[in-house]
Formats: structure tokens, C-alpha cells, sequence
């Protein structure tokens, strides 16, 4: 019985990888010192790995930013807007990866980078390779070869690991009609068997192909090519052990195309979906075969301990079928959706150490996976029975909680009415009452929400945290940066304004610090995007708000200006999203028990003077099930839980919500139930592309289709913005939209946020001239 990992966390347990990239971008540091902290991380990963006793380490799991645009590179799919930077400015390899996924924007060359969205259902954002009709692929460069030489030279058994070239493809974006992006599949595989060959020649031997869209709804054609790919894989490498790994979802109808593929191992996500065991052990064509079953039972995508009962009696009835020599264990998907160690964890005052045993980090997962194996294998070993014992009383400690059940929080969702998630009146009535209220002129601007969040004031919050600023201390610190923010907005022209959210660390971390239910960690990062990190808390028990969460700082705001100030809100499907769910009971039920603790707020910011409430929900796309015979359950409590959290206000009272990185084109009659009264949403990297979504389905309420890519360096013209205005303004009436950046400006400098929004108001009044003159 082997033991394998698909992954681990790329960022360091001290966020290493964040501050080595932060300080090589801002020139404190060189390329050289840059790609030896790279270097660090991953022997420590590796080495970690090894001591636990994981028999099959990966290797190229680490990346400088995305693996996705790290195969972009790997291949040589570089958009052409970047082949100046390659041949005028000979970028090296790895400020051509950060060009293209942040935009190029200095030394006269002004480059846009490639759109970002999400991970299948999860909060990790990848860079979307881009295809054109002809697209040729090349060898570009061999980083997958080159960690695992290096991992070799370690002392490591390394795992090469390949996003494969299928998934690849069907993840990417065709930027010209006439064609689909599978049908490259001519062009790419010799690519791949190149990099095989490479990797054969260097005695790999195990070679890790990921294929997480073997759990989507494939067509035929698409199985077809699948199929037909991995049989030349397998003609051309007979030898190399090809490991097949997918994750997120069963494999539904793809079940036939995957146990006819010519692979020597098969990876089953078991936590997502454990009934798809039986699909393989019921499956005489398999049972009868050499095929390996590695068991993903130990979950990569939340914080909870391994129930090991649970996991022995999946991994017993593989082994009374296929026998020990053809069962693996392994986690569910790759670890980099973890944090990486509970351990340093010390702090009983954040977190409650009856809550922490009940929990493991990546660290201990790979432990977990350890055990699991020893376990089976009946190792004799004190420390082995211990582990055992711990865990079943870890599971029966938190079955029998106290601190997870509130009855008056269960009774309120069983009371929630159909009542209580529709509006008083529809969105023309709505919308008439509230231009008399706002008085807001054609093309109005505002922003998402936050502005920059500089290491001055991270440094107050965390002198505050520790006792070293008094709370009066520290909330004139934060009042004057409001103040600043609200005179700054006025003076620049912005017709709706934010209160900039500097109190704030994170915008589901602050509320979730203010909600009965959750519970939160010093170290637990995981990576967002590139040097984004994100610490999710975890809901661990029923969800209530004790006491309003906004309404100091919002009303504050507000009384500084005679413009509208937004109250600015999570939603509840992001919180829960975003956050480390508990998984003893459905996330519907938790989502809706969210849902009510921000409906309070909502109440509350509305009768203290509020008129513009914004309830972002970024992640609703995000959480769609896989399979789309999923998704309507899913829409029905989704869309219900931002109903609920939205319809208890007047019809004065103006509700925004904001989405970013989503396509939206399959559930856009979802996207309309939401009602609310104006949606936000991503257009700038994809130059407006979504908005013909909105167009097409012709989108009853308000609608702002950001103008300004905050997630790249680079800031905008106005040139820029009205160009894309325009385009909107082709699609949709004049009085429908709103100008406004992509999303929050938390992670921006306020050098580039000034000039941007300066643009950004000087656009929309032109605009303005040219809808008057019409």
C-alpha cells in the first residue's frame, strides 16, 4: 500500500512566498534571492513530506504565482501583446510570468494581463490561458524537469506534477470565433510528450497528470479526445507510470471514459463524492485489471480532523476487492487549499483549544494519510494506537459539543417565510422612489468598497490586537483615515462614496469576528492568487450576530458628507465560501443562518440613515456545484440566503451587490432573481467581453461593468475607460450603468488609486456631455 500527496501549500507556513514576491517586485530584493526563497520552501515541503513518511512527493506543485499560467508559459501559449516584452526587453522567464499575470506598465509599454477567475468551486484564482484559431505550442521551458532534478538531487522520490493537457485546453478561453479550444489538442500534445521524454530521460518514473475537468459535464467529443490522448501517451511512454488524479466532484458521466483510459493509477476524490467507490469496485473491467485506486480521503479543502473510522471502512472494502498492493492513500486534491500547520497555533486566546482538536492543517493531514496507511497495514506501534484513540474521541468530543448548538438560532431559520425574500415592490418602482431619494446624475461613480490598506495602518490594527493602542488610540487613527477618504472621494468628483473600510482586516474575516459561530487562527493562510493570502475563519457552530458590525464607522461616514455613503456588507453565500465550513450539517442550513445575521445588520444600517446598503457576493458563480444536475438545489438556497439577507429594507433604500472573475452566462436568471437594485460586476481584463451576458439576456436592474483592473499595477486612461463605456453603453441603456473599478482597492497603492480614480470621474463626465447632446 502506498502512500501519496497531490500537493502542498506554495506560500511557506510564514508566508514566505508573499513577502519574497512583494519585496522582488518592489526592487528590495533580486531575482537571485527571490528564486533561492522559492528554493527554501520547497525543500522544506519536500523534506516534510519525507519525514512523515509519504511515499510519492510531488514536485513543479510549486509556483511563483499560478500553475495554470506556469503551463501557459511551459508551452508557450504567450498572447502576442507580450511578444514585444520577449524579444525588445528580453524579459527573463519569470518577469514575463509576472507581466502576464499583472499587466506590464512602464519604459512606454502598457500591456494588459490575462483575465483571472476561479478555480472550479474554490477561492483560488488561475490566469486564463488564451487560444487563437492557429495557436502553435513550443517548448518554452522545462521548470517541471528542472524541480524534480532538483527534488532528485534532495534525496526525494518526486511525483512530477502537470496540469494535463486536456484540462489545460478546456480551462483556457478561445479570443477568436470559428474554432474550439479542444481541437488544439493536435497542437499541444506533442508539447507534453516532449516534456515526457525529458522527464523519461531524468528516470522519472511517476508522473502525476491532473485532470480536475474529468468532473465536469463533458461532451462526447470531448471524452472522445481524452480518451484518444492518453491511449499516445501511453503508446509513446509504455514504461512511465502515469497517475490520472481528479477532484472537486464525482466523475459522473465521464465514468466509462476514465475506466477506459490507459493510466496505471486512478485518483478518486472521496470526500466530495464517496459514492463513486463503488462505482470502481462494482466495475469487473476494473476490479479485474492492474489498475491502482488511490483513495482521496483526507480533505484537501477544509480544516477538519480525518474521521479515521469512517475513512478504514472506505479503504477496507478496496482492499477486500483490489488487495493492498492496488490501493493508495492519499488526500482528497492537492493541499494548496489548506493552511499549512496547526502547530503554530499556540494562542489559546484566538483559538479555543477545544476547537483546535478537532481540526489539522496540511501538516497533519499528511500525517493523517500516514497513519491511515500504518493502520491498515496493522503497524504494532504505541504511538499508532494513541493516534487512533485521540482521533475517535476528537470525532465524539465534537459530536456531543455544547459550544456548537443554539436553539434560538435554529428555530429563527425554521420560521423564515417566503415573505421575508421578496422586496415590497419590483425594481421599476423601487428605482423611480430612489432617484428622487439619491438625485444621482447619468453614469454615476463609486467604488467596491475598500481602499488601500497601507502597512501604516496594518500596523495600528496589529498594535491594537496586542494592547499597544488603547481603543481611543485606535479609533482616532482609524477616524482621521475616514475622514481623509470621504474629503478625498468629494474632492475628486465621486458621486457615491465608501468609507474606505480601514478598520477592517479582511472582508469575511471582520464580520466573521463579530458572529456567534466562528472561530480563527494566527497562521491559517492560504493562497488567493499570486501574493493574495487570505486567512478564512471557521465556522465551527451555529451562526447569530450579538451586536451590529457596521453601523459605527458607516454612520460616521456618513455624517462627514451630504453624498450617499455605502454601507458596505459580506454576503452570505461568500462568508460561507469563503470560510472553513463545519461539515455536520448541510451548508444550506448554515448559509441561511448567515443570511439572517446580515438581514440584522441591513435593518440596522437602513434605520440609522443608510440609504445605499452593498451585500457583496463574489463568490455565488464560485459555489455552483460542478455537475449542472446540482445546480438548481444550489441556486434555490443561494439565491434565497442574499433574498433573505437583502428584502427587509424600503424600497428607498438602494441594495448593490457586487461580483467579480464569474461567468455568468448559464445562470443569469439566477443572477436577476438576486434583485438586487444595481450589480457590480468584472469587465476590464476582458475588455467588457461579460457584459454581452447582461445584453443578451436583456438584465432588468442597474448595472456598473468595472472599468479599472485592480488587480494589476498598471492604472487606466480615461481614454481607456470611456472606450469601455462605450462598448456598454452599445449594450445596454445609458441610464442603466454605472462607473466603477473591477472590485475593492485594499490591495492597490494610493499612488496609482489617485490618478486611477481621477480618470475614472473624468470619463464619466465626458460621458455625461455625450449623453446630454444625444
Amino acid at each position: 500500500m502506498r502512500t501519496q500527496n497531490l500537493g502542498y501549500p506554495r506560500i511557506g507556513s510564514q508566508r514566505e512566498l508573499k513577502k519574497s514576491l512583494e519585496q522582488y517586485w518592489s526592487g528590495k530584493i533580486s531575482l537571485q534571492q527571490m528564486l533561492l526563497n522559492g528554493k527554501d520552501i520547497r525543500l522544506q515541503n519536500w523534506e516534510l513530506q519525507k519525514s512523515t513518511g509519504i511515499d510519492l512527493i510531488p514536485c513543479n506543485d510549486f509556483s511563483f504565482y499560478d500553475h495554470v499560467l506556469d503551463l501557459s508559459l511551459m508551452v508557450g501559449a504567450i498572447p502576442e501583446r507580450f511578444h514585444s516584452l520577449m524579444v525588445d526587453k528580453q524579459l527573463n522567464d519569470y518577469d514575463l510570468l509576472f507581466a502576464m499575470a499583472r499587466g506590464y506598465q512602464k519604459d512606454g509599454y502598457d500591456i494588459t494581463a490575462l483575465e483571472m477567475t476561479k478555480w472550479f468551486d474554490t477561492n483560488y484564482h488561475y490566469l486564463v490561458p488564451e487560444f487563437t484559431a492557429n495557436q502553435k505550442f513550443s517548448l518554452y521551458n522545462t521548470k517541471v524537469v528542472q524541480e524534480y532534478l532538483e527534488a532528485k538531487q534532495s534525496g526525494i522520490n518526486a511525483k512530477p506534477v502537470l496540469l494535463g493537457p486536456l484540462s489545460y485546453l478546456l480551462l483556457g478561453k478561445e479570443k477568436e470565433p470559428g474554432f474550439h479550444r479542444i481541437d488544439l489538442i493536435k497542437n499541444l500534445l506533442p508539447v507534453y510528450l516532449e516534456v515526457l521524454e525529458k522527464l523519461d530521460a531524468a528516470n522519472a518514473f511517476y508522473i502525476q497528470f491532473d485532470e480536475p475537468c474529468l468532473s465536469l459535464d463533458l461532451t462526447y467529443k470531448e471524452q472522445s479526445v481524452f480518451l484518444k490522448t492518453y491511449q499516445e501517451i501511453k503508446t509513446k511512454f509504455p514504461h512511465l507510470h502515469i497517475i490520472l488524479t481528479s477532484y472537486f466532484d464525482c466523475f459522473g458521466h465521464n465514468l466509462e471514459t476514465v475506466l477506459s483510459l490507459p493510466v496505471q493509477t486512478i485518483h478518486l476524490d472521496l470526500v466530495r463524492c464517496p459514492a463513486q467507490l463503488d462505482d470502481f469496485l462494482t466495475s469487473p473491467g476494473f476490479v479485474n485489471s492492474k489498475t491502482n485506486l488511490s483513495l482521496g480521503i483526507v480533505d484537501g479543502r477544509n480544516i477538519w480532523k480525518n474521521d479515521f473510522l469512517t475513512s478504514l471502512s472506505l479503504v477496507n472494502a478496496a482492499v477486500e476487492k483490489l488487495g493492498h498492493d492496488r490501493v493508495w492513500i492519499a488526500p482528497s486534491c492537492s493541499l494548496i487549499h489548506c493552511p499549512c500547520d496547526l502547530d503554530l497555533e499556540v494562542n489559546a486566546e484566538t483559538l479555543n483549544p477545544a476547537i483546535k482538536k478537532w481540526m489539522a492543517f496540511a501538516k497533519q493531514k499528511i500525517e493523517e494519510v500516514v497513519t491511515l496507511k500504518q493502520l491498515m497495514c496493522e503497524v504494532s506501534d504505541i504511538q499508532i494506537n494513541t493516534k487512533f484513540s485521540e482521533n475517535i474521541a476528537a470525532q465524539q468530543d465534537r459530536l456531543s459539543s455544547e459550544i456548537i448548538h443554539n436553539t434560538h438560532v435554529k428555530e429563527r431559520v425554521l420560521s423564515i417565510t417566503p415573505d421575508d425574500l421578496i422586496r415590497q415592490d419590483d425594481f421599476v418602482k423601487r428605482k423611480r422612489k430612489q432617484r428622487d431619494v439619491l438625485k444621482l446624475p447619468v453614469f454615476p461613480t463609486t467604488t467596491i468598497g475598500s481602499f488601500p490598506q497601507t502597512a501604516e495602518i496594518r500596523a495600528w490594527r496589529a498594535k491594537f490586537r496586542k494592547g499597544d493602542l488603547t481603543e481611543q488610540q485606535y479609533d482616532e487613527l482609524v477616524a482621521k483615515e475616514i475622514r481623509d477618504a470621504i474629503n478625498w472621494q468629494e474632492e475628486i468628483g465621486l458621486d457615491v462614496l465608501v468609507h474606505g473600510e480601514f478598520e477592517r482586516n479582511d472582508m469575511v474575516e471582520y464580520f466573521g469576528e463579530q458572529l456567534n459561530g466562528f472561530a480563527f487562527t494566527q497562521h491559517g493562510w492560504v493562497q488567493s492568487y499570486g501574493s493574495r493570502c487570505v486567512k478564512p475563519p471557521v465556522i465551527f457552530g451555529d451562526v447569530s450576530r450579538p451586536a451590529s458590525m457596521t453601523v459605527k464607522w458607516t454612520s460616521f461616514a456618513q455624517s462627514l458628507t451630504r453624498k450617499p455613503v455605502k454601507g458596505m456588507l459580506t454576503g452570505p453565500v461568500t462568508i460561507l465560501q469563503w470560510s472553513f465550513v463545519r461539515n455536520d450539517q448541510p451548508r444550506s442550513e448554515t448559509c441561511r443562518q448567515i443570511a439572517l445575521a446580515i438581514r440584522d445588520e441591513v435593518l440596522d444600517l437602513e434605520k440609522a440613515g443608510i440609504s445605499i446598503i452593498q451585500i457583496d457576493e463574489p463568490a455565488i458563480r464560485e459555489g455552483l456545484p460542478l455537475h449542472k444536475e446540482n445546480w438548481n438545489e444550489y441556486l434555490h438556497w443561494a439565491v434565497g440566503s442574499f433574498r433573505l439577507a437583502a428584502s427587509g429594507v424600503k424600497n428607498e433604500t438602494q441594495i448593490h451587490t457586487h461580483m467579480c472573475y464569474s461567468e455568468f452566462n448559464d445562470i443569469m436568471e439566477s443572477i436577476a432573481d438576486l434583485d438586487a437594485d444595481v450589480i457590480t460586476i468584472e469587465c476590464s481584463r476582458s475588455q467588457m467581453e461579460l457584459l454581452d451576458v447582461f445584453a443578451d439576456f436583456s438584465y432588468p436592474n442597474d448595472i456598473g461593468p468595472g472599468v479599472y483592473d485592480i488587480h494589476s499595477p498598471r492604472t487606466p486612461s480615461k481614454a481607456e475607460m470611456i472606450k469601455l463605456m462605450q462598448h456598454a453603453q452599445s449594450l445596454l441603456p445609458a441610464d442603466q450603468l454605472w462607473v466603477n473599478p473591477d472590485c475593492g482597492l485594499k490591495t492597490r497603492h494610493w499612488v496609482e488609486t489617485r490618478i486611477a480614480l481621477k480618470e475614472m470621474v473624468a470619463a464619466a463626465k465626458e460621458l455625461r456631455v455625450t449623453v446630454t447632446a444625444d
